[in-house]
């Protein structure tokens, strides 16, 4: 597991097994003000999330996967480990999950929804480019 995982373990609360680790970090998104959808990944080995830092991680089974958001139709590749720090409606300094763009795959950095528009959520990459789309399409079972 990566350092940057190791740091925040002290005063985390982690749990095991795919469906309480699914349902903890929808419950976070929630809480957070983001689509409970955001994070469509499969057989979750771990979920941890430490308050006190923000910092959240999701570890999958598989190396990686890739999920397509048919309504925007958004293809999102998920490695199998993906962290990112959280504050309320926003999701930043994020590493494991990338979008693809044309024909190439460009990393995810920052995912947040605004107050003034909760309905949207805007994606920002590496490279400084930002895209926005409807939240609904990223609502569970999408």
């Amino acid at each position: 597991m990566a350092s940057q995982v190791e740091s925040h373990r002290a005063g985390a609360e982690i749990v095991t097994g795919d469906g309480v680790c699914r349902k903890k970090s929808i419950e976070l998104l929630e809480e957070l003000g983001l689509p409970k959808g955001l994070l469509p990944l499969e057989d979750i080995e771990e979920f941890g999330y430490n308050r006190d830092t923000g910092f959240l991680w999701l570890v999958q089974k598989k190396k990686k996967i890739e999920h397509t958001f048919k309504k925007i139709k958004q293809t999102v590749s998920y490695a199998g480990e993906v962290t990112a720090f959280a504050e309320k409606g926003k999701l930043k300094k994020i590493t494991g999950v990338k979008t693809k763009e044309l024909l190439l795959w460009l990393s995810v950095v920052e995912v947040y929804v605004t107050e003034a528009s909760p309905e949207k959520v805007t994606f920002k990459t590496g490279t400084g480019l930002s895209d926005t789309f409807d939240a609904a399409a990223f609502a569970l079972g999408e």
